[in-house]
């Protein structure tokens, strides 16, 4: 994942878009993995707290995807536009 394990924009970054590896078949797998962890948590331990976790993250999550992808659009035009039409922003 080299340089593209970070989560957040930094619009002075000029990135390299990385479609290898993990990106291959998730556009996000850094969030992809949070959130099974968190899915998993929720089967371990099924209260309310552990619920409300992984419904309150996956908001935030969802969120966050959406200003990148926004971001990525603005930089990588079409080229942003092909790999997301080819990978999945999970699985």
């Amino acid at each position: 994942m080299k340089n593209s394990w970070r989560i957040g924009i930094d619009e002075d970054l000029k990135t390299e878009l990385i479609t290898t590896g993990l990106f291959n078949y998730s556009r996000n797998p850094i969030f992809l993995g949070i959130l099974v962890s968190l899915i998993g948590l929720f089967f371990t331990l099924p209260t309310l707290i552990s619920l409300s976790f992984l419904m309150i993250t996956y908001i935030l999550i969802q969120t966050q995807i959406r200003l990148e992808e926004e971001f990525l659009l603005h930089q990588h035009d079409e080229i942003y536009l092909q790999y997301k039409a080819k990978v999945r922003r999970f699985l």
